[in-house]
């Protein structure tokens, strides 16, 4: 009798904590939670600048567009200018898609127009404008990058060259 009582003694389980890996299993699934929502921030954070990115390119192709347009129509740069007619006063010119039948005239104030619908069309709040210092021409766009209406943190691009 001895030998059994023994042996029922070593195969007996000790006493463990009821409920311990329960709380093992919370942690790992509030520590899981807080990565998750770490990466959902990171990823939201490079979607925005990445945008930001995409618009400054926007602006810097609008800027070089406009700045081969003025060298088409050399002649008569000083009608892109600015002080000359701001490109939101620009009127869309009808025979100016083809060479023939418009003035070079027309053609700079058509191109305002084209470029100024364009700003509008791809930056949100975009606007440029076109001044010359001497022989060397400035163009400046700017746009509301965060939407938030506030112009004095907009970014702005500005490239200069001459005709």
């Amino acid at each position: 009798m001895n030998i059994s009582n023994h042996s029922r003694r070593e195969t007996k389980q000790p006493n463990k904590q009821p409920g311990f890996s329960l709380l093992e299993v919370l942690i790992t699934v509030v520590i899981l939670a807080i990565g998750l929502l770490g990466l959902a921030g990171l990823q939201t954070s490079g979607l925005k600048n990445n945008h930001s990115a995409y618009q400054r390119s926007q602006a810097t192709l609008l800027a070089y567009d406009m700045i081969d347009r003025v060298r088409a129509n050399k002649n008569i740069a000083d009608n892109y200018l600015f002080a000359f007619m701001e490109p939101a006063d620009a009127t869309a010119i009808a025979n100016c898609h083809k060479i023939v039948g418009c003035s070079a005239d027309l053609m700079a104030e058509n191109d305002l127009f084209e470029w100024n619908e364009t700003l509008a069309a791809n930056l949100p709040a975009g606007a440029g404008t076109i001044t010359s210092a001497g022989t060397t021409f400035t163009i400046t766009i700017t746009w509301d990058d965060d939407r938030d209406g506030n112009d004095a943190n907009n970014p702005t691009f500005q490239t200069s060259f001459q005709p």
